[in-house]
């Protein structure tokens, strides 16, 4: 078992493990006040908690399906740019991948805020440690769900509102999401920096809804959070659905019969944690749709902010060597004896072993440190910056990439969030190869009508909103040509509309309807950064000037040297330094770029060497061959030269070149051997990443 997250007043009381002698089992359990957590076995939940409250030596073990609950469905069907609820359909492919980072082997890092509304104090028995203790034993079973994903979740913060509620928390699902993301944003995020913030609640939100959270939203300022609603006795329940909604953040979506989805768990034990309605006994698995959804996601740019290691002064809890974080006083931390596998770190003391420099980090190999400018991240899209060690640390730099706003697909889209977005893109998501997108008399037409099939989204209050001419192309995604119907799911049916203009003909508009559930956000409408206009991105469906962003006065000051990044610092290129880009150095968030700038010149120095001393044996050898021939000439008379000179031969007897196979000139008598053998050979010049083949002579 190893130390997950901790209690401030109750250290080290929450556990991740499993069952010896059982494979694909798990374990996650708190000891603060009893032991409460689950054992998952292989066919089936059992769930342990204390018989009595307050807790005392005595309790029970059952099974899973036996716990008490309100069940429900993820509820949205409004969209927030990009909500969800538990739904179903697939994930937008937004634009086409590069498959450079390797997302699925490197550890990714959800530094995560729980937030416990008035009415979920109240439930708890207006007991702020008591709610505290509840929060951080969800946040220890989220942790377990995603470390199979090789996710941590890593909370850094709990808030309990005990005399009031900072934001409107009502039965409106809808409304409490747009109120929690709108308070993240302006009060806490500035406050507490962190990746994702999910409330629970103890209000009963309106129908079967039970939770609700934007879909692809991870990182982002605006919408990366979610609610759920506090419906279990036990905090199994509440983690499962915070589960689900952090999923969706992700960009995973509903596991339905049509996607015929993998799961190792069967309804009737719970089934996965992607399922579009909860049940008993509650999942803890995710699916093999949702491992799909998942990487289709991050290779896409989602999640930017999830490389970097959580500073440890963060993290809710106390200290422990073994819980997988290197704390204050520790060299390396691998976890527990029996689950640390890393040659280089001494899991019992948390020391390095021998000689050992590190013990984890992208920049670390074979326990030493890689060299200053050994790329650790590459770009995993336009819109992303590459990574390079910087020789003294272990770990990559933090992620980096393009400022919101800056220009990327070949000038026809805008950077945001690490993203491009077009038109043209989400067309071909929706339609497949050969769509584009439709004329913009199409989007005003279709997107005036403010009803299912044209609208810019939803208000406030749930009700269909029709779109401004100048905010049409951020309503919903009008298409021409592609597939004859819609690619993205079964549950998707195509909206045709012709429009017949004042100069006549006629022009087809392709549009979509798509129902995912009530927590998924509508893929038919069209993304947030996308590009409207020149200059204009859509944001909050509105086509706003991009100037908004202030990319423009960011990367005026980089001097024609470099790109703005998203930490509004100039990304230079090779041998020029921040902040200016006007003076020799490196970089300051991307690691240095020397080595890989200097093995590039490093090969073409040797390159343009060797063509250089080619060039000199060629000329060396033309010059041997006609004195060669001077020779010989001067040996013979006229007749001589006229009965040796056939046509198509060398002009001096006994001293003819003949051509070997083999790839030889040589000599057939008595003249000394004339100049050399050229042969083709394959020069390998290796310098740390660049291999170059060239042409030589010997």
């Amino acid at each position: 078992v190893s130390p997950a997250y901790h209690n401030h007043a109750l250290i080290n009381c929450y556990y991740h493990g499993e069952v010896q002698g059982y494979a694909h089992s798990d374990v996650s359990l708190s000891t603060c006040t009893g032991i409460r957590g689950f054992i998952l076995l292989e066919n089936k939940t059992l769930m342990v908690e204390p018989a009595f409250e307050p807790a005392n030596d005595t309790h029970v073990i059952y099974e899973g399906h036996h716990l008490h609950f309100l069940s429900g469905t993820c509820g949205h069907g409004h969209n927030i740019s990009t909500v969800s609820h538990m739904s179903a359909g697939g994930l937008p492919q937004s634009f086409s991948t590069r498959h450079k980072r390797d997302v699925q082997k490197t550890t990714k890092y959800v530094e995560l805020i729980i937030v416990a509304d008035n009415r979920e104090f109240q439930k708890q028995g207006k007991d702020v440690e008591k709610v505290k203790q509840r929060l951080a034993e969800i946040a220890n079973y989220v942790d377990k769900f995603y470390r199979m994903l090789n996710i941590r979740v890593a909370l850094v913060g709990l808030e309990v509102w005990s005399d009031v509620d900072k934001c409107a928390v009502t039965q409106d699902a809808f409304t409490t999401l747009h109120e929690f993301l709108d308070w993240r944003k302006l009060k806490l995020l500035p406050q507490q920096p962190h990746d994702n913030a999910q409330l629970i609640s103890g209000v009963y939100f309106q129908g079967t809804t039970i939770g609700m959270a934007p879909i692809m939203s991870m990182c982002t300022a605006e919408q990366s959070g979610g609610i759920v609603m506090d419906h279990s006795d036990n905090p199994l329940g509440a983690a499962a659905t915070l589960a689900h909604e952090l999923g969706h953040n992700f960009g995973m979506n509903h596991d339905t019969p049509e996607r015929g989805c993998g799961c190792r768990m069967t309804a009737d034990r719970g089934g996965c944690i992607m399922t579009p309605s909860t049940g008993y006994p509650f999942p803890t698995v995710f699916s093999t749709c949702s491992k799909k959804d998942l990487m289709a996601s991050l290779e896409k740019g989602v999640g930017m902010c999830l490389y970097n290691t959580p500073e440890v002064k963060l993290l809710y809890g106390g200290q422990k060597c073994g819980n997988g974080y290197i704390e204050e006083g520790e060299e390396c931390d691998c976890g527990e004896t029996e689950e640390c596998l890393n040659p280089c770190c001494n899991a019992k003391t948390c020391t390095l072993k021998g000689d050992a420099v590190c013990a984890h980090g992208q920049c670390c190999e074979d326990c030493q440190l890689k060299p200053a400018g050994t790329p650790c991240r590459e770009s995993s899209n336009s819109c992303d910056l590459p990574e390079f060690c910087t020789g003294t640390n272990p770990h990559c730099p933090a992620n980096v990439y393009l400022h919101d706003g800056h220009a990327c697909h070949n000038m026809d889209g805008y950077c945001y969030n690490g993203i491009c977005q077009t038109h043209e893109q989400q067309c071909i998501t929706l339609w497949g190869p050969g769509a584009k997108p439709a004329p913009g008399i199409c989007f005003e037409r279709v997107n005036s009508a403010g009803d299912p099939y044209g609208n810019c989204g939803k208000d406030s209050k749930g009700s269909f909103a029709k779109c401004q001419a100048r905010d049409a192309r951020c309503g919903k995604i009008q298409c021409q040509g592609g597939a004859y119907s819609p690619v993205i799911g079964t549950n998707a049916v195509s909206i045709d509309t012709t429009i017949h203009p004042q100069e006549g003909g006629n022009i087809r508009c392709r549009g979509t309807h798509v129902y995912l559930g009530d927590d998924m956000p509508d893929p038919g409408l069209v993304l947030a950064g996308t590009k409207c206009a020149e200059g204009m991105i859509c944001l909050n469906r509105q086509c706003q000037n991009v100037s908004v962003f202030g990319v423009h006065k960011c990367s005026g000051k980089c001097n024609g040297r470099g790109e703005c990044n998203n930490k509004k610092n100039c990304h230079c290129k090779a041998h020029w330094a921040p902040p200016f880009c006007d003076r020799a150095g490196l970089s300051f968030d991307s690691g240095p770029m020397r080595q890989a700038a200097d093995s590039s010149a490093v090969a073409m120095g040797v390159l343009v060497t060797l063509l250089c001393l080619l060039s000199a044996g060629l000329i060396v050898c033309l010059k041997r061959k006609a004195l060669v021939q001077i020779l010989c000439i001067n040996k013979k008379s006229a007749i001589q030269k006229l009965r040796y000179c056939q046509p198509m031969q060398q002009c001096f007897p006994k001293c003819v070149l003949s051509w070997i196979p083999a790839g030889f000139y040589t000599e057939t008598s008595r003249v000394p051997r004339v100049l050399l053998k050229l042969k083709r050979i394959r020069f390998q010049v290796q310098y740390k990443f660049i291999s170059i083949g060239i042409w030589g002579i010997m």
